[in-house]
């Protein structure tokens, strides 16, 4: 496997209410700040990706709007995942793991601001017994909260969302020797897996995650897998921590969500890709040699990505 790191983070000033901003608007800085931050330039990008989706800002082929802050000539190789972008990163590691291009840019936008958050999470459940029913993230959050309070733990059985966020965030990788040139302390990453539960709720133990657990495990973090110093976990809500801990592998001395994590902003769709550039940025300034992000999507921590970062590449 080739050593692949991140070596730029940037994130938006994040909106609490809609300002009517664009695609464009929300991209365009953050793209600017990552290649000024590397001193790469649009054509030395090897491959593009990006998450979001349309019908969460409620227009069509969004992120094809959002591709005006790249350039569409000369043409590029790009990419895009309905799905957190955090998902677009894990893309863009496996197109550079081919060996024929050494950097990729990765970015991902939401508006969370403009829609019916409860209708349109409801709209990716069960079609048959769930999405009728119109929990949204909310409800679902707190079915899984009640499980865990009723299975013994200290958590809270009445969930408080985070508040609807806009924003993006924008990362770039870079392998081998080109990540040492752009970046004094690349963010290696020595391991990334993302796996999912049955789709059925009813099919899960709410008290697990099993998905996690194994994501972890694959990604090389865990019992006996070496101390990490901070982990930005994508919790939501409160007793996702409590859980995700657990099933990390996390002891009591590594630092969760030191940046304040999605319970401060949560621009869906950025919130995943943030959580892996606030973990590189603790290698980036040296407060940390090893750390691990997390990303979830779906309900009751349905999917999970796991990203290990370390100061030290694996050659």
């Amino acid at each position: 496997m080739r050593d692949v790191a991140v070596v730029a983070f940037a994130q938006s000033e994040h909106s609490f209410s809609d300002l009517g901003w664009t695609e464009a608007d929300l991209v365009t800085p953050l793209v600017n700040e990552v290649l000024e931050a590397t001193g790469l330039t649009r054509s030395e990008i090897g491959f593009t990706c990006s998450g979001s989706n349309d019908y969460l800002v409620g227009t069509p082929f969004s992120f094809v709007a959002a591709l005006d802050t790249i350039g569409a000539w000369p043409p590029i190789s790009e990419s895009h995942v309905e799905q957190d972008a955090a998902w677009a990163l894990y893309e863009a590691w496996v197109r550079i793991q081919h060996g024929d291009i050494d950097t990729a840019l990765v970015y991902g936008f939401g508006k969370g601001t403009v829609g019916d958050q409860v209708g349109i999470s409801s709209l990716g459940y069960d079609p048959y017994y769930l999405a009728p029913l119109v929990p949204g993230h909310v409800a679902m959050a707190g079915l899984q909260a009640r499980a865990l309070k009723d299975a013994g733990f200290d958590v809270d059985p009445d969930p408080t969302p985070p508040p609807a966020t806009d924003g993006a965030a924008a990362v770039i990788l870079a392998a081998g020797d080109v990540a040492r040139r752009v970046r004094a302390r690349p963010a290696w990453i020595t391991g990334i897996d993302h796996r999912i539960e049955p789709h059925s709720v009813g099919a899960r133990d709410l008290t697990r995650s099993v998905s996690a657990r194994q994501a972890a495990e694959r990604a090389g973090v865990g019992s006996g897998s070496g101390a990490v110093d901070f982990a930005e976990l994508h919790t939501r809500f409160d007793h996702e921590e409590v859980l995700l801990r657990r099933e990390l592998g996390l002891d009591e001395k590594t630092v969760v969500n030191a940046s304040g994590g999605p319970r401060k902003a949560d621009p869906i769709m950025a919130t995943g890709l943030i959580r892996i550039g606030e973990a590189a940025a603790r290698i980036h300034d040296g407060s940390a040699g090893r750390t691990v992000a997390h990303a979830t999507a779906g309900p009751c921590l349905q999917h999970n990505l796991v990203c290990v970062l370390d100061s030290e590449g694996q050659d």
